[in-house]
């Protein structure tokens, strides 16, 4: 493998474990879903296992893999605010879990770069 596949190849598999994730275990994506979007919470976790999963083909096809790498940091940039939403939910929980929820925050900005390069390097 070359190593400027590399870095698609990985975000491709992260995109795609976490997708299959949304499925096998959804409970807890289920809780980042804000009570205010319309349909259920179960509906709108499967979903985004959906956008994973489609994303993660699209990172890991040559062919796609510019429009891909745009699709995952848009998608990235997307679920920021169940992220937000996870971190303020977890505000009086035992300090592992709060500091799992905060530490999530600034991560998302480097996911953001890294499926923008995968993009650029494309």
């Amino acid at each position: 493998m070359a190593t400027s596949q590399r870095p698609a190849h990985v975000l491709a598999g992260a995109l795609g474990f976490m997708g299959v994730l949304h499925f096998v275990a959804p409970k807890p994506f289920d809780g980042l879903i804000p009570r205010s979007l319309p349909g259920s919470r179960r509906a709108w976790t499967y979903g985004s296992g959906v956008a994973e999963l489609t994303v993660a083909a699209a990172v890991a096809t040559p062919r796609t893999r510019r429009l891909g790498g745009l699709a995952a940091a848009l998608l990235f940039l997307g679920v920021f605010p169940g992220n937000v939403k996870m971190a303020v939910d977890a505000s009086s929980a035992p300090l592992p879990q709060r500091l799992i929820a905060f530490g999530r925050l600034p991560l998302q900005w480097p996911m953001i770069a890294w499926a923008l390069k995968v993009r650029d390097a494309a």
